[in-house]
């Protein structure tokens, strides 16, 4: 029970970061975080809606989105984000907690680094173009902290034109960058492994690891001492979905020989066609 909560717990951890960020360093100089949130935030500075309300809504869609493409599991946890980064906007003191832009926007860039690192770590993510970016690099070869710095950089164009202050919109670009790079260091996505599987239940566990999108490669093999004919599975994942693709193999064959090698490059797609 223990082990099945501490995903929850991390994405719940992640979501006070978030929450801290965003009431305590960028809301009170009305810097963005880019994405949605930072639609929520745009919205909200030159509206009377409220902010944390906006935030869960405009990720309503993508959430639905999600469901379908990336799985049940992940938004779940991406939902749990969402609601409590919402529920903690509407307790964490709206403060400054800094009087400097540029430091604001520098803290506030880590802390949401930190808290959608953990997110995605948990296996969820805190909501928002988060789940845009892994949608894009489920299918296309991208650190998730680029192709979400890449998709922010627009919302903080849009900030430097409604606004007219490009201070603010520069200063929110440093906090977008900041935390694409933090994200980046603690979710580690893009980073490669190839797994050598050797399994008395090769049939039903090939037909589990399919539906990953991943590419499987069996390859005969024999025992040495044995002289037991056995087949050998070998597939390449990311760090991040080597959580599930574990799991996968340990309710499926206890008893497998699996060897985990870090891949320093590839050539051609590692996705199934």
């Amino acid at each position: 029970m223990l082990k099945k909560s501490m995903p929850i717990l991390g994405v719940l951890i992640g979501s006070i970061f978030t929450a801290v960020a965003f009431n305590m360093f960028l809301i009170p100089h009305q810097l963005l975080s880019g994405g949605v949130s930072g639609l929520a935030m745009l919205t909200g500075y030159f509206t009377p809606l409220n902010i944390s309300m906006l935030y869960f809504v405009y990720n309503i869609p993508l959430l639905i989105a999600g469901w379908f493409l990336l799985g049940k599991r992940y938004i779940f946890l991406s939902i749990v984000s969402v609601v409590a980064t919402t529920w903690l906007m509407t307790i964490v003191p709206t403060t400054v907690a800094a009087s400097d832009l540029l430091i604001s926007s520098v803290f506030g860039g880590v802390l949401i680094g930190i808290g959608v690192g953990i997110s995605f770590r948990a296996g969820g993510s805190t909501g928002g173009f988060d789940i845009l970016g892994s949608i894009i690099t489920r299918y296309r070869d991208f650190p998730v902290g680029n192709v979400i710095v890449g998709l922010n950089g627009l919302v903080i164009i849009a900030m430097g034109y409604l606004s007219n202050n490009w201070n603010i919109a520069l200063a929110s670009m440093v906090c977008i960058y900041i935390a694409g790079k933090v994200v980046d260091l603690i979710h580690v996505n893009h980073i490669k492994v190839t797994l050598f599987i050797v399994s008395n239940h090769t049939d039903v566990l090939l037909e589990k690891l399919m539906p990953l999108q991943r590419g499987v490669t069996m390859i005969k093999a024999e025992g040495a001492f044995s002289n037991t004919p056995k087949d050998m599975l070998m597939t390449v994942t990311t760090r991040y979905e080597l959580t599930e693709l574990r799991r996968i193999i340990k309710e499926t064959d206890p008893t497998a020989f699996v060897n985990m090698v870090e891949t320093v490059g590839i050539m051609g797609s590692f996705r199934k066609s």
